[in-house]
C-alpha cells in the first residue's frame, strides 16, 4: 500500500503526551497506533473496546423502600467498621470546590463588567 491518507485529530495535550510515552516504550509510533486502531475498527465492525457510561450514583427517587433501606444499612455497617471518608475530609473538599467555583464566577462577572 503506497497510498496514504491523513487523519487529523484534536486531543488534550496531556493525553497525547502520556500516550506517546507509552507508545514509545512499546516501540510504536502514534501514526502506527492510530492505523492499528482503525484496522481493529474494521475487523471488529465497531469500536475495538467496550464503550459505556461509568456507573452513576444511586438515584433515591428510583429506589424501592427495600433498596433504600439496604443502602442505608450498607452505609451504617461501613461506618461502624471505620471505612469510608471522614466528614471533615468531605467538608474540606466541598469547601474547596465551591470556593473555586465562586472565584471562577466572580472572575467571569468581572470580565463581563469590564467589557
Amino acid at each position: 500500500m503506497s497510498k496514504t491518507a491523513n487523519v487529523f485529530a484534536r486531543v488534550e495535550p496531556e493525553v497525547k503526551e502520556q500516550a506517546e510515552q507509552i507508545l514509545n516504550t512499546l516501540g510504536i509510533s502514534m501514526s502506527n497506533a492510530v492505523g492499528m486502531f482503525l484496522k481493529q475498527v474494521i475487523l471488529q465492525s465497531g469500536m475495538p473496546f467496550e464503550v459505556k457510561l461509568p456507573p452513576h450514583p444511586l438515584d433515591v427517587s428510583k429506589m424501592t423502600k427495600e433498596e433504600f433501606d439496604a443502602e442505608l444499612q450498607k452505609a451504617w455497617d461501613q461506618m461502624e467498621r471505620g471505612e469510608g471518608i471522614p466528614f471533615e475530609d468531605v467538608k474540606e473538599e466541598f469547601e474547596r470546590i465551591f470556593e473555586d467555583e465562586l472565584q471562577n464566577s466572580n472572575n467571569a462577572a468581572g470580565k463581563s463588567e469590564s467589557a
